[in-house]
């Protein structure tokens, strides 16, 4: 089958690989997807670069433990082992996995769910991680509930994008921080109040909950945001190639305290209830995808490469 392989980590485009491998079999408790599209996201940029350095302890010290990049999939099922029961030979499904840029991948049964019947497969595939990512910051982090203030920066990303849409289903007031560029779509997704971060520092004040959305903010700085009390919640990070600014939370979270507010890192779980709901939520025009560009399996180090310098709005996917 065709895959897009890497054995090395480096640039995408000087380390992937366009070819065949052999397609997977199928354990009792797996599930055969046909891959009808694979979400492109900032972490596959990561996993290719093998950056933060700490994290190839877990992902392969010298070259990827997983030849085959992506993490997201929405597809057809094509097989189940003897043991599978959630699904069937047939089903459109969407999920998380290791390697779905290819046209077949094996997922453990718990991995997938019926896709939402609202959603194209490309639309799907865009939201397992990104949607659990801001769904875990929203409501287990950030506690977000009814008449807060909550400012969402990177508001136009892959999380942003389903922060905003969250925040406001949690009853939020929602300040989005953004490109001018994007700043329509942002307003659309529900936020009531849209800045450019291009024009010069924030000097919004009084929010209850920050999600620091990718950011690199100093701690003072996202405390001038905050109400006294207020919680600042980073997702992901920027720095330096061994920590990628996770080091930050770890500085903040031992400052926070003394500064009176309250800093809370997100380290997002995998978890099918919270794909379940995502699915409940997008089918009740809750929560939408913001499918921005889709390409070709051929094209996946291009689809990384726009992803991380910001040239999709939203999300992108690559379909074999």
């Amino acid at each position: 089958m065709r895959a897009i392989t890497q054995d090395a980590y480096g640039v995408p485009d000087e380390v992937l690989r366009l070819g065949e491998i052999g397609k997977p079999t199928v354990g009792d408790g797996e599930v055969l997807v046909h891959v009808r599209a694979a979400a492109v996201t900032g972490t596959d940029w990561h996993l290719v670069r093998g950056l933060p350095y700490a994290a190839r302890v877990a992902v392969g010290v010298r070259r990827p433990t997983n030849r085959v990049p992506g993490l997201e999939v929405a597809g057809t099922v094509q097989a189940v082992g003897k043991a599978v029961t959630t699904v069937e030979v047939g089903d459109e499904v969407f999920g998380w996995c290791a390697g779905a840029f290819c046209e077949y991948v094996s997922v453990p049964e718990g991995q997938v769910t019926a896709k939402p019947a609202n959603l194209t497969p490309e639309q799907a595939a865009a939201v397992p991680i990104a949607g659990f990512t801001a769904l875990q910051a929203v409501r287990d982090k950030g506690r977000i509930g009814a008449h807060d203030k909550v400012l969402i920066t990177g508001a136009s990303g892959c999380v942003g994008t389903y922060a905003v849409q969250l925040a406001k289903h949690y009853g939020a007031e929602v300040t989005a921080v953004c490109s001018a560029a994007k700043a329509a779509m942002v307003r659309d997704l529900g936020a009531d109040h849209v800045l450019d971060y291009a024009a010069g520092p924030l000097t919004a004040t009084g929010f209850d909950v920050v999600l620091d959305i990718y950011g690199n903010s100093p701690l003072r700085t996202l405390k001038r945001l905050l109400k006294p009390g207020g919680t600042v919640v980073f997702v992901g990070g920027t720095g330096g190639p061994w920590f990628m600014g996770t080091d930050r939370w770890i500085r903040a979270m031992v400052v926070a305290p003394f500064l009176g507010i309250k800093a809370r890192p997100l380290v997002h779980k995998d978890r099918l209830d919270d794909l379940v709901l995502l699915r409940e939520l997008i089918e009740a025009g809750k929560v939408t995808p913001v499918l921005d560009r889709t390409y070709p399996l051929a094209e996946a180090a291009a689809a990384i490469e726009d992803i991380r310098h910001g040239r999709v709005r939203g999300q992108a996917v690559v379909t074999p």
